[in-house]
């Protein structure tokens, strides 16, 4: 994986409200390349967190998926 792909998260992130199969973007790469910086954002571009993440957390894409959208429920 590297910058600026599209990763969907494998679990919860409740302090951020994500969710298992929320899509986001990979903004930097760690030289291990074992780490992730990832954006979520709204479908508006308002940015929802940049969390650290390892590859236990995220996955690439796959050509043959379909993208949901949720209401995000802000609690902020």
């Amino acid at each position: 994986m590297q910058v600026l792909d599209l990763v969907a998260l494998k679990r919860d992130i409740d302090e951020h409200g994500l969710k298992q199969g929320d899509v986001g973007t990979i903004v930097h790469c760690y030289s291990s390349g074992e780490a992730f910086e990832v954006e979520f954002v709204t479908v508006d571009g308002q940015t929802i967190a940049v969390v650290t993440l390892t590859n236990a957390d995220i996955r690439p894409l796959k050509p043959n998926e379909i993208l949901h959208v949720r209401e995000l429920a802000m609690t902020r």
